[in-house]
């Protein structure tokens, strides 16, 4: 191999900040007094279940990835275990998820604004401030601006300082007495679980970005794995410190506070811990917005140039940007934010992503039969366990999901089969 193109490409340290940044966005700085609200202190069991349910599914994709270097994550996988269609399905949502998280994003800037200013919580004021993000976006994006590995790290350390200090400080101020009743008795039941299960889970996705790089990636077969394992850990850590800090300071007035963290560090320190976290809040969805905007277009190219999506896609202004795929992105991704709430968008991007956790899943146990000869720089231990506990769990969570949510989420995968049928004769390996 070309030694310019492996110096070119991420190394293990690297590997691990991209993929924390992928994980820790909007979730955890808006999400816990979801948590609180539908199982009180008990969201901190909910975190772990959720921790864990990511880490095996996470798991599966460390040993999919382990047989491939290329670049394109679980869309190769299913595409290799279960042949074009399966493949197309989960390509297809890939580029569907990436919008509806972003359209998620749009609303999470909002809703993290509104903290700020509260004049700004209305429905009106955010669908103005959502519109007026997708528009700067897909102008800017449109103009060829390209956003560099300098300011990705600058966003990672951008919203892990103010987390940093926060549970260092905030762990002080903690009251054991917020924790009690810790499972309330109106909500200690299966589908108050499942709920916040599936809410809390959207802060935990993003994992598969790092396996989708693994073409960027030296020796991608060993660093991969062992990046995703400790990524999952460090952040599995840093939501439950955060969980139960907010917790112990707020206590059942967590359940109805609309920026948890912030609240939280100005109860203890008043105006500079709130408007700490604020800026802390904004610079990371902000950030995630703005390099979520650039990506997400080119996913639709990437089937537009395999021959699986129109050819209208790959169309180029003069300064190199797919502008039809920058367009679309963002007229779907506005649309998706002035559909609901922040945590309604938050179930339904968490539901959507079980479209490629799931084949991802399943696909372990198929490579161990058609590939058992093929080295892999990492297998999972216990057996096909692991996978068959990710699948399981997930297919329950999806099963205790309220219809609405999982039309929306999953509503990509039956939009997909007339494409299929009209683009397959196209397709290019």
């Amino acid at each position: 191999m070309d030694k310019t193109v492996t110096k070119n490409k991420m190394g293990f340290w690297t590997i691990l900040l991209f993929g924390i940044n992928g994980i820790i966005g909007s979730g955890i700085f808006l999400l816990p007094n979801q948590g609180m609200k539908l199982f009180g202190p008990a969201s901190l069991i909910v975190l772990v279940f959720d921790a864990l349910l990511i880490l095996t599914i996470g798991l599966c994709l460390a040993e999919d990835a382990s047989l491939f270097e290329e670049t394109g994550g679980p869309y190769v996988y299913a595409k290799e275990a279960f042949g074009d269609f399966v493949g197309y399905e989960v390509g297809f949502i890939t580029w569907a998820i990436r919008i509806i998280a972003e359209g998620t994003m749009y609303v999470g800037f909002a809703t993290a604004l509104a903290g700020i200013f509260p004049s700004l919580a209305s429905t009106l004021a955010k669908d103005i401030i959502v519109t007026i993000i997708a528009l700067v976006l897909m102008i800017m994006n449109i103009s060829g601006l390209k956003i560099t590995s300098i300011v990705n790290n600058t966003i990672t350390i951008s919203k892990l300082v103010p987390l940093v200090i926060f549970i260092a400080v905030g762990i002080w101020f903690i009251k054991g007495g917020n924790f009690t009743p810790f499972l309330p008795s109106k909500v200690a039941n299966t589908s108050s679980f499942a709920l916040a299960a599936m809410t809390m889970f959207y802060a935990f996705t993003g994992v598969e970005g790092a396996v989708v790089a693994a073409g960027e990636m030296k020796n991608p077969e060993k660093n991969l794995p062992r990046a995703l394992i400790v990524i999952l850990l460090v952040v599995a850590a840093f939501y439950l410190l955060i969980q139960a800090v907010c917790i112990g300071i707020l206590g059942s007035s967590l359940a109805s506070s609309l920026t948890p963290v912030q609240d939280a560090f100005g109860k203890i320190l008043g105006g500079f811990g709130k408007y700490l976290i604020a800026a802390g809040t904004l610079l990371s969805i902000g950030g995630i917005c703005v390099s979520s905007s650039f990506i997400t277009p080119r996913s639709g190219v990437a089937m537009a140039n395999h021959g699986m999506m129109p050819k209208v896609l790959k169309r180029k202004n003069k300064v190199g940007a797919p502008y039809v795929a920058i367009i679309v992105s963002a007229v779907l991704g506005w649309a998706i934010a002035l559909s609901g709430t922040f945590a309604t968008l938050a179930q339904i991007s968490a539901v959507s992503r079980f479209a490629q956790y799931i084949p991802a899943c399943i696909a372990v146990m198929v490579f161990r039969k058609n590939k058992k000869d093929r080295p892999t720089g990492f297998k999972i231990p216990f057996g096909w366990f692991i996978p068959i506990v990710a699948v399981i769990v997930s297919l329950w969570l999806l099963f205790n999901t309220e219809a609405t949510n999982l039309i929306w989420g999953l509503g990509a995968l039956i939009i997909a089969v007339p494409f299929y049928f009209i683009t397959r004769k196209n397709f290019v390996d």
